[in-house]
């Protein structure tokens, strides 16, 4: 294919300060839990990004000082020259592919709760960290010349690491941004008295970064547009002007994480566009921001009419790595859209490098030499594989397989999607259903792969195929005897027409006329999703699950506080800190989770949530029957998120026929003595 004009915008050079972005897709610092743990992880995954076409690249958060220390959460660091070597590795990975370089300075301020290094926390006043029962103390005036000190030395660091954009870091509810708001700066002194005030460390901040890097990079600050109760955006405006000759790139957001992070179940493509439009013509300045930007038309839309100037992206350039470079060479259907499941964001917080559902390489890059846009092809010819599935895991498989030019046939009982399909008709969700339609459009561009829709299996039949190599990725189902965290070995009571599975229920099946109790002891989505779906349409739901909130692990997705509001807003009634442990025809016994002491709710219908079944029995019936290969993969082998599904069928397609070098680590080893 031959590049598109049209686009040839994205694909102007820009000139920033002392240094010329290549192009207009800028890779926003975002977390990555690799930090300063990981570098050669960190390194290697930010490189890919430069080699896909992302003009500029930068780091995460990047502590400047032990008092600004994020543990157990991964976050880089500049303190010592230690640190100044790793995150050169990082700048040298992305140097090498022409692109840009950069790195977000970072104070956590009363935010930092300090567990490795025991300093004392900073801020403009003393409050309880977000993680721990203990307070930062005050700043003084000794203080504040320290975090200038140190401030700069980062920045020297940062130089010294050949960066190519400095952020000064005054968002996201860290230090400077403490100090911007009025709720929590209290200060009767020239550092808080009144807005001019409050916004005097930034400036100081700003000219001693600007000292410190002299020519050599240029300056950005990333900012929100208004204070955190959400007022003040004139304000915000004109100070944004007024600092705009200490700046070269305003990176700008709002203080509602849960719309800049949004998940696609609740927020859309382009979210912020109204509220940072009005930046670029207040600063006069080139102006970065963000809003899960997936379509090169609306990317190409925010440049003509002024928006921005630069195509912000986190999660758009984990989901694909490539996508600047597909839009380059005219690949637009080769793109690997974000779903906007935070699936990326979600393993930052569980302090793990991130994953994401669309692209199983993230995170993979040095640990395992995984490409997103390569796989190393077999050499010479290689008979067929036969694969039992065309869910997430059989669709992955058969993508990769053919991709490595062996012969794929894949079968499937019914229409291919498996679980995403299903889930997809949560409300909210249709987005997740790109995880198909580009599998099946790569499928579509590889003719040594052959689907079969409507084919069902047995052990017999793929024996009489005659193909000696065989992948069962026939997925899972959910079970219906509530075998799940609570009631390991199951509940007796649950059986019968009183019983629905999530999976009937996407399906299209419905409850009995009558109360409806959704029992979730899983703590993911699927819970909260089937009782918005069942409310909206009319049934009396309750939902019930031992954790304290609803859908309690999608706190690390950010989706767990408004699906608690949506499901207050559609009437559910909650049955929190509960357990269902037995079922009558027309009632629900729970026991609370702390006392053990019985309840009796109504329910004519109850859909347990609890646990997956393995759908494997033609793995079991196909051992010892003399074929050459045989594997499971996906829910069929271990059933979890649709990330862990794509990613396992991924790692099987590439060893198959092919010995793999044990993973990389990174870790610290003793010198012998």
């Amino acid at each position: 294919m031959s590049p598109d004009p049209r686009y040839a915008p994205l694909f102007q050079p820009l000139r920033i300060g002392p240094v010329t972005a290549p192009n207009r897709f800028w890779q926003v610092p975002h977390c990555s839990g690799m930090g300063n743990q990981h570098p050669a992880t960190l390194a290697a995954m930010r490189g890919i990004k430069a080699e896909g076409g992302w003009g500029v690249v930068n780091s995460e958060y990047c502590s400047i000082h032990p008092t600004s220390d994020d543990t157990p959460a991964p976050y880089a660091s500049l303190w010592d020259d230690g640190d100044t070597a790793n995150m050169a590795a990082m700048a040298e990975a992305v140097h090498s592919h022409g692109a840009l370089a950069g790195v977000e300075l970072w104070h956590g301020g009363g935010r930092s709760a300090n567990v490795l290094s025991r300093a004392a926390g900073l801020g403009p006043e003393s409050i309880l960290s977000d993680t721990a029962p203990w307070q930062n103390q005050r700043m003084d005036r000794q203080d504040i010349k320290d975090l200038r000190d140190w401030h700069r030395a980062a920045a020297l660091r940062a130089k010294a690491a050949d960066f190519d954009v400095v952020y000064v870091y005054a968002a996201h509810t860290y230090l400077l941004a403490q100090f911007l708001d009025p709720a929590l700066n209290a200060r009767a002194d020239d550092h808080g008295r009144d807005f001019d005030a409050r916004t005097r460390l930034i400036r100081d901040l700003l000219a001693d970064t600007r000292d410190a890097v002299g020519d050599r990079a240029a300056i950005a600050i990333r900012i929100e547009v208004t204070d955190e109760d959400g007022r003040g955006a004139e304000a915000r405006a004109e100070f944004l002007g007024q600092i705009a000759p200490l700046v070269d790139v305003f990176d700008v957001t709002i203080p509602d994480y849960g719309v800049e992070m949004g998940p696609s179940r609740f927020v859309k493509e382009a979210a912020l566009e109204t509220h940072v439009g009005h930046i670029r013509k207040a600063t006069g300045k080139p102006v970065v921001s963000v809003g899960r930007f997936t379509s090169p038309d609306t990317m190409l839309s925010q440049l003509r009419r002024g928006i921005l100037d630069f195509i912000g992206a986190a999660r758009p350039s984990i989901a694909d790595p490539f996508l600047p470079a597909k839009i380059r060479d005219g690949r637009l259907d080769d793109i690997r859209e974000c779903i906007g499941c935070n699936i990326c964001y979600a393993h930052d917080g569980l302090g793990a490098p991130i994953r994401c559902t669309q692209n199983p390489t993230m995170g993979e890059e040095w640990r395992q030499g995984w490409h997103p846009d390569r796989v190393p092809a077999l050499i010479g010819q290689a008979d067929p594989v036969l694969i039992i599935g065309a869910g997430p895991a059989g669709l992955e498989a058969a993508v990769t397989l053919g991709q490595r030019g062996i012969p794929v046939v894949l079968a499937e009982a019914g229409e291919p999607g498996g679980r995403v399909t299903r889930e997809a008709r949560l409300p909210g969700l249709s987005e997740w259903g790109r995880v198909i339609d580009w599998r099946l459009t790569q499928i579509g561009k590889l003719s040594q792969v052959t689907l079969y829709p409507g084919s069902a299996m047995t052990a017999d039949d793929i024996r009489e195929t005659g193909l000696a190599h065989v992948m069962i990725a026939t997925g899972s189902l959910w079970r219906a005897d509530g075998r799940g965290r609570s009631n390991p070995g199951g509940v007796a009571s649950f059986s019968g027409p009183n019983i629905l599975t999530p999976d009937e229920v996407l399906n299209g099946a419905r409850p009995m006329q009558g109360p409806v109790v959704i029992f979730d002891d899983e703590g993911y989505h699927i819970a909260a999703g089937l009782a918005d779906l069942l409310a909206a349409e009319g049934h009396a739901v309750t939902y019930v699950s031992p954790a304290g909130t609803v859908a309690e692990w999608t706190t690390y997705t950010v989706e767990q506080t408004r699906l608690q509001a949506r499901l207050i807003e559609r009437g559910v009634s909650l049955k929190l800190g509960q357990i269902v442990t037995a079922l009558a025809p027309d009632s629900a016994t729970l026991a609370c989770a702390y006392t053990g002491r019985e309840t009796s709710i109504p329910c004519v219908t109850l859909i347990p949530v609890t646990s997956r079944e393995p759908q494997d029995a033609l793995y079991n019936a196909l051992q010892n029957k003399g074929l050459a290969t045989l594997r499971r993969i996906g829910d069929a082998r271990a059933p979890g998120l649709i990330a862990h599904a794509i990613h396992d069928a991924h790692g099987a397609a590439r060893a198959h026929l092919t010995a793999q070098p044990p993973p990389r680590r990174e870790r610290p080893i003793i010198a012998s003595s």
